[in-house]
């Protein structure tokens, strides 16, 4: 059986789902990043399948560019995480009110 741009696109899909699911519905700031690395993901294996399927080469660059946000995203976000921690000691997202008064 060979692999056709269709099965690409249902992982894809599935992994998009997975994590607008996780984003939706998650109350911690750890899993909430994770569900945005799979979004991430899901847009990178998009672009890595088309232009592995329709045979040009921007989809690789675009999806180094993809895991080079997800990365720096990744690190900007768990920094922030750890000052609200020692601020908090709670990463409740419901719970945290830092932008009022």
């Amino acid at each position: 059986m060979t692999l056709t741009l269709t099965h690409y696109l249902l992982v894809s899909g599935l992994l998009f789902g997975l994590g607008v699911y996780g984003a939706m519905t998650r109350r911690n700031a750890i899993a909430l990043l994770l569900s945005i690395e799979l979004i991430m993901l899901a847009v990178a294996l998009n672009f890595t399948a088309a232009a592995f399927f329709w045979g040009r080469g921007a989809g690789q660059v675009f999806a180094v560019f993809v895991i080079t946000v997800a990365a720096a995203e990744a690190a900007v976000g768990l920094a922030l995480i750890i000052a609200i921690y020692r601020l908090h000691q709670d990463l409740d997202l419901n719970d945290l009110t830092l932008m009022k008064g």
